[in-house]
């Protein structure tokens, strides 16, 4: 079969006159990392045999923005990055190493900027209403008899702000509107709001409520906000990319760049937030002429990227779950889930912690979207005299149980459209989920929501495609990702501090453990279906980096030592222990200490400290955000404290740390060969290509030695590696020897590379090939976890004469001893030698 022939029949991978990325390097580019240190370092990415340099958000973005998802003018690159001519250099100096650039892409949303005129677009909305150019933009509604946008600035009630003097109305000429001259303008403090046209002569009490805005307290946020958001950030405003003209202004300087040959790829942030992600990918895909471009789409379980998406699969989030969990030992997490349970005095169950996680968001920080999608809801009903008698009470309640009880991010029902079958049998797994705990008289209410919300003939006909019914099943589906992303990963995630490890983007501790079966059955389908996918490790977003989960997931093998541990551990620090102090949260502090302590001991204090505090409020339980207990917080910090200045109890984590480092090693260096050998275009983050400590963002943002990266991978190339290597060295070396063999071998990343699983005679570890036709190219062992004694395991290899990529070892097919195959690493990656 030909190169033309596997393209035609693969609707997911890039024409052939389209870029495919072999290797891509994920870097945080930000005002301390701009596009002239990037320069700087293309040489070493290059050495380091990578293909495609990925950049984070490269378009303008809000003052002081240290990640770029607050994109606030999509006509101009970044200033604070370099600006347009600072990315032209850039681009070219990564071109002519021989690489390609993948960019990130943020349709979902805008930043909301402090002051609010480094905004252009919104800006002009607020200003001018349906006579702005941009009128439409933004996912709002404003008219003259509305309230506004609501504003939830004001450290006070408005009435007391006003009374105090604090708003003001000034002349000044706005940045970005200076051919307007003078304007007035209404300022709080460091913020900066639009003057209506026509009311800049009202008093001000009249002339703010004549305003397409409303400012208010920040509190009133969670109750009265209307307007979508980036799951319940105030400050990112979604924007209506459905609307062609929108797309098209969002995205023409980096299709431009695209097309001058400066963007070859792009990674699309968050389009489970988008009305219609499967019709942007659409727009996406013809404007580019099907590049290559993933969706950072979290799959839940077995859940399944929609096949009609024309991309090439997602960031690689699903590949992350199964490494993870073939790295972790069932035998231990019955005691690690008993000790959870003494040490948070709580027998709920995982679904339960879950649900009431879900029900806390839907009350608090999303009670505005929940309120809104009831209330269209309520008008469709109030509206048809057949359904009129289904009460906004009744209808809310119904929602709060569905939007709960759904098991996934969204469904992707199309207004107009017949739902397929898997999002029919979504909606209606949650329906009957949602039925068990809604009393007789919402039933009927619950079927009515449900034909709405699939598109079905329900009530007084003719009224199947009204736009209230068509707009209520889209934010239905927006306010499910919402709520999942809040309630499970930025909740859950924090409270079910069974094996942290598990509890990772994407995953979570449903997935703790993947059987080589599983794996094999995931890499089948995923070939099939998504051959040119992406694979990663760690991401700007994951909850912890692939080092720090490598440290905390062999407490799964070592249960028992693990537990006694702890026993010992607290009772030499429990005159120091908080009385109140929380169960799960110190169960998280415990594993955290063990996931960041490395040859060095442990992380810095003000690092761990940060990351308690930011790990306390997303759990939301006795701590949050906007009601900080701060006396409980210093309080566990200080017990942190106490932790690591006990120098008993550092010895006990430190001889812990040397027991389960063979296992640790084991999961770095596997989980890295799997990764780079298996199907997909494997990613790596930011300085992983060495061992790391990094927990949850900023903290994943923190700045990359790379001068010491290039004296290392330089000192490799040219001595090899020493006869007692560090982890850091091992982990180096088998990044850019697997990075180079890719480069070598582009048919790794195409349709016709298949995947085969082979035999091994334990349990302990996994082996599959790589195949070009039928014939196996390469092939991957790799041990899962260490036995006590190796024994006289084998592998089964194909037929011929293997070299192992790492180490230049030689060995022929067969039956062969797995020890043997492996050599000084705990994975081998053989090549067939030809002649």
């Amino acid at each position: 079969m030909t190169t033309e022939d596997v393209v035609r029949r693969h609707s997911h991978v890039p024409p052939i006159d389209r870029h495919q990325p072999l290797t891509s390097y994920r870097i945080q580019v930000s005002p301390a990392f701009d596009f002239a240190a990037v320069e700087q370092i293309v040489p070493y990415l290059a050495s380091l045999g990578i293909t495609d340099v990925f950049f984070s958000p490269i378009l303008q973005a809000a003052p002081g923005s240290m990640h770029g998802y607050d994109v606030v003018d999509h006509e101009r690159i970044s200033a604070d990055l370099g600006g347009i001519e600072g990315f032209r250099r850039v681009s070219r100096a990564i071109h002519d190493a021989g690489m390609h650039l993948i960019v990130d892409v943020v349709p979902n949303h805008m930043a909301v900027p402090t002051p609010l005129f480094h905004n252009r677009a919104l800006w002009s909305v607020l200003r001018d209403g349906a006579d702005s150019p941009y009128d439409g933009w933004f996912d709002i509604e404003l008219s003259d008899a509305g309230d506004g946008l609501l504003m939830p600035v004001l450290g006070n009630r408005i009435g007391q702000v006003l009374a105090a003097g604090e708003i003001s109305i000034e002349d000044m000429v706005v940045p970005g509107f200076e051919s307007e001259g003078e304007t007035k303008v209404v300022r709080y403090y460091d913020h900066v709001f639009p003057v209506r046209r026509g009311t800049e002569a009202l008093p001000l009490a009249e002339l703010l409520d004549a305003q397409y805005y409303r400012l208010a307290h920040w509190r009133v946020a969670n109750e009265e906000l209307n307007y979508r958001r980036f799951f319940d950030v105030d400050t990112l405003a979604a924007i209506r990319v459905e609307d062609p003209r929108v797309f098209t202004a969002s995205h023409a300087l980096l299709l431009q760049l695209q097309g001058e040959g400066l963007i070859d790829s792009f990674r699309i942030d968050h389009p489970d937030g988008l009305a219609d992600p499967r019709g942007y990918f659409r727009n996406l895909h013809e404007a580019t002429g099907g590049a290559w471009s993933v969706a950072e789409k979290i799959l839940e379980g077995d859940e399944a990227l929609p096949t009609d998406w024309p991309c090439v699969g997602t960031t690689g989030y699903d590949t992350l779950q199964r490494l993870q969990g073939l790295f972790t030992d069932p035998a231990g997490l019955p005691e690690l889930t008993q000790l959870y349970g003494e040490l948070s005095d709580s027998a709920d169950s995982l679904a339960s912690v879950e649900t009431a996680a879900k029900r806390q968001i839907i009350a608090t920080s999303l009670f505005a979207e929940v309120d809104r999608l009831a209330n269209i809801l309520a008008d469709i009903c109030h509206s048809d005299v057949r359904l009129r008698d289904h009460t906004f009470r009744s209808l809310r309640d119904v929602v709060v149980e569905l939007v709960v009880h759904m098991d996934r991010y969204r469904a992707y029902v199309v207004p107009g459209e017949r739902p397929s079958a898997e999002d029919e049998r979504v909606l209606r797994q949650a329906a009957e989920k949602a039925g068990r705990v809604l009393d007789e008289d919402r039933q009927d209410s619950l079927s009515v929501v449900v034909d709405i919300l699939l598109g079905n003939e329900i009530g007084s006909a003719g009224r199947t495609h009204e736009a209230r019914r068509n707009e209520v099943i889209v934010r239905f589906q927006q306010v499910c990702g919402a709520v999942m992303a809040k309630g499970v990963e930025d909740t859950t995630f924090y409270r079910y501090t069974v094996l942290a490890s598990a509890n990772e983007v994407g995953g979570g501790p449903r997935h703790f453990t993947t059987t080589p079966d599983q794996f094999h059955d995931f890499q089948a389908r995923t070939h099939l279906t998504w051959p040119v996918t992406m694979s990663t490790l760690s991401t700007h977003d994951t909850k912890r980096c692939e080092d720090v989960r490598a440290r905390i997931a062999p407490i799964s093998q070592y249960a028992d030592e693990w537990i006694a541990l702890l026993a010992q551990a607290r009772e030499l620090v429990s005159q120091a222990r908080p009385a109140a102090l929380d169960g799960q949260a110190e169960n998280l502090l415990w594993q955290t200490l063990i996931g960041t302590w490395s040859e060095a001991g442990p992380i810095d204090m003000d690092r761990l400290g940060a990351y308690l505090l930011k790990a306390a409020r997303e759990q939301k339980s006795w701590t949050t955000w906007t009601e900080q207990n701060v006396a409980a917080e210093e309080a566990l910090v200080s017990y942190a404290q106490a932790i690591l200045a006990d120098e008993a109890v550092s010895e006990l984590l430190s001889a812990f740390h040397e027991r389960i480092k063979p296992a640790i090693r084991t999961m770095i260096l596997g989980q890295k060969a799997i990764q780079m050998t298996a199907v997909g275009v494997p990613d790596t983050y930011n300085g992983e290509e060495i061992t790391q400590t990094s927990l949850v963002d900023p903290d994943n943002r923190r700045p990359v030695d790379f001068t010491a990266l290039v004296e290392m991978l330089s000192k490799l190339d040219r001595d090899g590696l020493p006869a007692v290597p560090s982890l850091d060295q091992e982990k180096l070396w088998i990044t850019s020897r697997l990075a180079r063999m890719r480069k070598a071998h582009p048919e790794l990343a195409t349709a016709e590379c298949g995947y085969q699983a082979l035999p091994v005679s334990t349990g302990y570890a996994l082996a599959f090939a790589r195949t070009i036709g039928d014939e196996p190219v390469l092939v991957t062992a790799s041990l899962r976890h260490l036995p006590d004694t190796f024994g006289d395991y084998t592998i089964v290899l194909p037929e011929g004469r293997w070299r192992n990529v790492l180490t230049d070892d030689l060995t022929d097919g067969g039956t062969q001893n797995l020890e043997a195959v492996l050599g000084r690493f705990p994975a081998a990656v053989l090549e067939r030698v030809h002649g």
